[in-house]
């Protein structure tokens, strides 16, 4: 059998895996979208489900409001003493810790911080010689530096820090940017695997040492070279059951996100180069297919589709802020009230309550119906693509009537009406086209829209699309959301 790369056409972003006995799962950054970071399992490296999330909530109020690329950046996922470790940064809080015993389950503690401050990302730990070691990079907007890789001790429970951080490596010379980083142990040498250069345009680098504090050597092991595959880094490599290693990593795609490709992995001289290899004395260079690295059939697969008819919530749903139960129910359907928030009314990028999923495929249809019970002026029910700029169709109430809408905005701007017109009716099926390179329309009753809008990215995550409602007052209006269904159509 063979692959083909990207193995995911979704944005999880900052992915890191490991195996544990015949299962690989991946967690991923989330930002600022709850529930947060989410958790996936694979049989092959290949197909992928997703079966949970880390954390609903945090000990930071801020995030009851949209805060644009703030949250969970770049965690890491670790095994150790019967328990799963993700260790989980946040730029302007610190790192933070969450565990649990059954992953299946997803009994995940509350996190708790091990080192708090702002500027400190991408924490990685490893267990040597009964101690635990953290090795993090740094946010120059938050911290002043970047390019540097520090070391700190913890506590082999990870409860408490027991030292400072060290510095161990300064790639400002060689390795500019380098952040990312991830430990391991393989035979004699402890090696950090991190990305450096840019995340459109940068490259996979690999550092060695027998001594956790370095000196460390360097060989920058994966390039983009002729491939189509840029910036390929920032991932991670994991030991297969036959002796062979892995390497799974993003790629920025601009409103699809940091989609994920899966590389093969050749040893040279002790270093782990990956992708197709030509010369062993260079960096190997991303792969478009590759027989299964792990040989096994699997029907897992991310969901796109939802009929709403269980009693919680799809893993496939996100909202930018804390999700909150006054703003919706399940009752043979999604029932989204009409929450009124006054900071996004006339910007629906700060309205909390929009109920957002990824983007799963280059080329793709969604519809969905909806049954309109608005009541009050300005409630206002629709589907929305949502990036740094974004489109949206609506039905909103005005002098009595329902009016359906399409608008544009984009961040730190008020949105405008591009066209409006009664509509009276109750029922109403909204459609949105989506195509390769990133381009779409919307539709209703079927019907498309000549009006096409260019689909961008939102603040270090992909472009997302979803549902919502909201109004103007208290008010008990809402909009009952049934059978949302989204397609892959062909294109790229």
């Amino acid at each position: 059998m063979k692959y083909n790369n990207p193995i995911i056409v979704s944005d999880y972003s900052d992915p890191d895996v490991i195996r544990h006995k015949d299962n690989y799962y991946m967690i991923a950054s989330s930002f600022n979208h709850f529930p947060g970071v989410p958790v996936l399992k694979s049989k092959n490296l290949v197909n992928w489900k997703q079966i949970g999330y880390i954390f609903d909530k945090l000990p930071f109020d801020k995030f009851n409001k949209v805060c644009h690329g703030e949250g969970a950046w770049a965690p890491s996922i670790r095994y150790n003493e019967g328990k799963f470790y993700a260790f989980i940064p946040f730029p302007d809080e610190g790192i933070y810790v969450s565990e649990c015993t059954d992953i299946e389950k997803g009994d995940w503690s509350e996190p708790w911080p091990i080192l708090e401050g702002k500027g400190y990302e991408d924490p990685c730990p490893i267990w040597l010689d009964d101690k635990c070691y953290v090795v993090i990079g740094f946010v120059k907007s938050r911290i002043g530096f970047n390019s540097k890789l520090a070391v700190f001790e913890i506590t082999k429970d990870c409860r408490k820090r027991l030292t400072d951080y060290k510095f161990i490596y300064d790639g400002h010379n060689t390795q500019p940017t380098i952040e990312g980083p991830k430990f391991y142990k393989i035979d004699d040498y402890i090696y950090i695997l991190a990305p450096a250069g840019s995340v459109k345009t940068g490259w996979q680098t690999a550092l060695r040492s027998k001594n956790i504090y370095g000196p460390y050597e360097e060989k920058i092991i994966m390039l983009q070279n002729d491939s189509k595959i840029n910036g390929p880094h920032q991932g991670a490599l994991i030991d297969l059951p036959d002796g062979n290693y892995a390497f799974i990593h993003f790629q920025d795609m601009g409103v699809y996100g940091r989609i994920v490709n899966l590389e093969p992995v050749t040893w040279s001289d002790g270093w782990p180069l990956c992708g197709s290899v030509k010369d062993p004395l260079l960096a190997g260079t991303p792969v478009d297919s590759y027989d299964y690295l792990v040989d096994k059939e699997s029907n897992y697969d991310l969901l796109m589709s939802d009929k709403f008819k269980n009693d919680k919530l799809s893993l496939m749903w996100q909202t930018p802020a804390y999700l909150k139960e006054e703003w919706y129910k399940l009752d043979k359907g999604l029932i989204l009230k009409c929450v009124n928030d006054l900071e996004s009314a006339n910007s629906l990028n700060l309205c909390p309550n929009l109920f957002l999923t990824k983007i799963n495929a280059f080329s793709f249809n969604v519809s969905v119906k909806i049954v309109l019970s608005l009541k009050n002026e300005g409630d206002e029910a629709g589907l929305c693509f949502m990036g740094r700029e974004y489109a949206y169709i609506s039905v909103k109430r005005k002098n009595n009537k329902n009016y359906i809408l399409l608008s544009e905005g984009s961040f730190n701007n008020q949105d405008n009406v591009l066209e409006e017109f009664e509509y009276d009716n109750d029922n109403v099926v909204f459609n949105l086209y989506f195509k390769y390179p990133g381009v779409y329309k919307f539709g209703i009753n079927g019907k498309k829209i000549n009006k096409e809008f260019v689909g961008l990215p939102g603040r270090w995550i992909g472009g997302k699309y979803g549902l919502f409602a909201r109004g103007n007052a208290n008010s008990n209006g809402f909009a009952k959301f049934n059978d949302f269904k989204a397609v892959k159509k062909d294109g790229k």
